[in-house]
């Protein structure tokens, strides 16, 4: 009887319950537990918040041109130089994040949508709807990603748009792979089998278990993809197939300085190719953070 008294006083004076962590508490513990992927969210919220604020950081207008000023050092007129134009390669770097960072966002969203659907349907029904769409897939991947992003620009047309959609299509059938796995072993799982007995339909089955329950493989992978999908937009640019010039695209910053610039003006390539670095870097290391956080096998490593 004492016992239980003293235990209702403690649950009273909130000593015998347990402190409820704030998201503050759980973002430092997982800092601690992966500093790399806690490093890659700081620069890419940086990253974002530089790309929104673009028009209030700049320190010119990103396409504007001064002959008399070409190929300058870094300076305090121009922070990071000129390029063969004498347009401003801070501003122009800046301004080009905003393109890839919506080229690499969109293209990732659209990919992964229609790539799981399409492969969580594929892996529920099965049968011959799975033989037919597996072979489809099996033809996109036989195409190295810039090959058949570099096909479909030669298709569409050079724009940034096109540039999106190319890259989505592309990323497309490397989700409905993905997800099509996943939803062959989440099929099996016996919520699904009880749905299933019980007679609901098969748009219910698929949209309401077996979609939801696999999605955390998609969600690292699309981290990873966006980091790819900026590096080949940046690839067709440099090829002359991406973003149409003037738009300050890092991939064509790139290769305006490889081409015969890197004596003379140097930082006309080495800067654009470090923000270019350190989003993909940012990426790779943020998705392999999520890896482990949300696979239950690599928590406890």
């Amino acid at each position: 009887m004492a016992q239980a008294q003293t235990t209702e006083a403690l649950l009273d004076a909130g000593l015998g319950t347990r402190p409820r962590k704030s998201w503050l508490w759980r973002a430092g513990l997982l800092a601690r537990r992966y500093p790399l992927g806690a490093l890659g969210a700081v620069v890419l919220a940086v990253l974002i918040a530089v790309a929104a604020a673009a028009p209030l950081l700049a320190t010119h207008l990103p396409t504007a041109q001064d002959g008399t000023n070409t190929l300058a050092p870094p300076g305090s007129a121009n922070w990071l130089g000129t390029d063969s134009f004498g347009r401003d390669m801070y501003s122009r770097i800046i301004f080009g994040a905003r393109i890839s960072l919506y080229v690499g966002f969109v293209s990732v969203l659209i990919g992964s949508t229609v790539g799981t659907l399409v492969g969580v349907t594929s892996g529920y029904l099965g049968g011959k709807v799975d033989l037919f769409v597996q072979r489809v897939v099996d033809a996109f991947l036989g195409f190295p990603t810039l090959l058949l992003a570099l096909i479909m620009m030669v298709a569409l047309g050079g724009s940034i748009n096109n540039v999106t959609l190319a890259i989505a299509i592309v990323f497309t059938p490397r989700f409905a792979r993905l997800s099509r796995a996943s939803a062959l072993s989440v099929r099996e799982e016996v919520y699904a089998l009880a749905a299933e007995a019980i007679g609901c339909r098969t748009v219910r089955i698929v949209l309401r278990h077996v979609l939801p329950n696999s999605l955390a493989p998609v969600f690292v992978l699309a981290t990873g993809y966006l980091g790819q999908a900026i590096v080949t937009e940046a690839g067709l640019s440099f090829l002359g197939l991406g973003v149409p010039p003037p738009a300050p695209s890092w991939g064509s910053m790139l290769q305006q300085g490889a081409d015969g610039y890197m004596e003379a003006a140097p930082g006309v390539a080495i800067f654009p190719g470090l923000a270019l670095s350190a989003v993909v870097f940012s990426f790779a290391f943020l998705g392999d953070a999520l890896r482990d956080a949300l696979d239950p096998r690599l928590r406890g490593r």
